[in-house]
């Protein structure tokens, strides 16, 4: 476990914690039109989203031979991933999935884009759908690695976001926070809206 650290890397990555609030501020005034429905659907397709993510970095792991115990059962994993440095294997990974994990990320962010897109009309609505869908994504996406294999075993533990176009890295609680306060801004201002 590491001690808190208040901001990430690279310094820019720290301004994404005010989107939310930006959104929040621009769209308080006209409110957001999106039903109960859709927002029920996004959160369904991210939270599957994201386990699927979290197996796929756990298969990334495994492959790369920085997933401690992985041949053995489940527990065996959970119980070996305490000492997983996310932030540390970065450097492990071979030269063949760095050059694959880069175009995984960009295909993430193009089906949530196309999901807000499509469950969306309107320019606000898709922005505010695909925010959300990205937040539960996330969320999702942390929840199901810590189900899986116990990991991040705390909010302090580094992780590499993306790699697009550099690392970005910085503690769990960082990416969380960002996902709960852009739910808390689309729930905020959201109108009640017939589908």
């Amino acid at each position: 476990m590491n001690g808190f650290q208040l901001w990430a890397q690279p310094y820019w990555v720290n301004l994404l914690a005010l989107i939310p609030l930006a959104a929040f501020f621009y769209w308080r005034k006209r409110g957001l039109l999106l039903a109960k429905r859709q927002l029920i659907l996004l959160t369904l397709f991210a939270l599957s989203f994201g386990f699927v993510e979290a197996s796929v970095v756990v298969y990334l792991r495994a492959a790369a031979g920085l997933l401690p115990g992985y041949q053995g059962t489940l527990s065996e994993v959970q119980h070996a991933s305490q000492a997983y440095r996310q932030d540390k294997a970065i450097d492990g990974f071979p030269q063949s999935l760095m050059t694959v994990e880069p175009l995984r990320e960009a295909a993430t962010m193009l089906m949530l884009l196309c999901i807000a897109i499509l469950g969306a009309s309107g320019a606000a609505e898709r922005f505010a759908s695909f925010l959300w869908a990205f937040a539960v994504w996330d969320i999702g996406y942390y929840a199901s690695l810590w189900a899986i294999v116990r990991w991040p075993a705390s909010l302090h533990d580094l992780d590499v976001l993306f790699l697009i176009p550099v690392p970005w890295i910085s503690q769990v609680w960082f990416p969380l926070l960002v996902s709960a306060l852009s739910l808390l801004a689309i729930a905020g201002v959201r109108k009640q809206a017939a589908v």
